[in-house]
């Protein structure tokens, strides 16, 4: 269910016990705190091929940089993908260099209600990008390429997210900026080459796009306000 639009902090935020906090959420702000007491969640979905590559390094890389809150929540697809598989060998040992956790890690394919239900579609290619807006057409406002978006959103003044105290409404602030910023920016590079298949060196270069291209909104949505 999609979440409704949400307002300013008000006092009813402020009188907010610290032993009502959800578990997990400790670190998070008194909004995001009541958010996933209500159910509000902010969906993230990364889209590659066979969702056993690029789309889990992302996925599992964003995971770990948000850590233990759920008001983000994210997963990833494949528009290829057969359910249930691992990454492959040469992904897992990437996502570790790279601080990420592989563990319990299984492909599902690309379908409409993935889509229609993710708040931000993040994918590998232009082509992947494509195929998701078709599966659900007003997608298309929410929908970028990885390396797209991480050059849109290193364009955004940054105390246009941190001004934001929790996870959600940051989230929301990075794709409202970053459409907004669609035809303004120049974008060299849309597409993350398909490392599957190829050399070590091939799937090194994928994964240091996909971290290059997160950093930012990553950063940006994790960033304490009071540093």
């Amino acid at each position: 269910m999609k979440a409704s639009p949400r307002t300013g902090g008000t006092a009813q935020d402020a009188a907010i016990p610290w032993e009502s906090v959800p578990p997990g959420h400790e670190g998070c702000g008194q909004r995001c705190w009541r958010d996933v007491r209500e159910g509000v969640r902010f969906r993230i979905l990364f889209v590659c091929t066979g969702n056993v590559c690029r789309s889990p390094l992302a996925e599992r890389l964003t995971r770990s940089a948000l850590g233990p809150c759920q008001a983000v929540q994210v997963i990833s697809a494949g528009t290829r993908a057969e359910p249930g598989r691992e990454m492959t060998e040469r992904a897992r040992r990437v996502l570790v260099r790279l601080g990420g956790d592989p563990a319990g890690f299984g492909s599902r394919p690309l379908v409409p209600a993935l889509v229609a239900a993710a708040d931000l579609v993040l994918t590998a290619t232009l082509g992947h990008r494509a195929e998701s807006v078709a599966m659900h057409l007003s997608a298309v406002t929410r929908a970028f390429t990885i390396a797209e978006f991480g050059t849109l959103v290193r364009a955004v003044p940054p105390e246009e997210i941190t001004r934001h105290r929790d996870p959600v409404r940051r989230a929301r602030a990075l794709v409202d900026q970053a459409r907004a910023l669609r035809g303004l920016v120049r974008i060299d590079r849309f597409d993350i080459a398909d490392p599957y298949g190829r050399s070590r060196l091939a799937y090194r270069a994928a994964g240091r796009d996909i971290a290059r291209s997160l950093a930012v909104p990553l950063r940006l949505l994790t960033h304490s306000p009071d540093s």
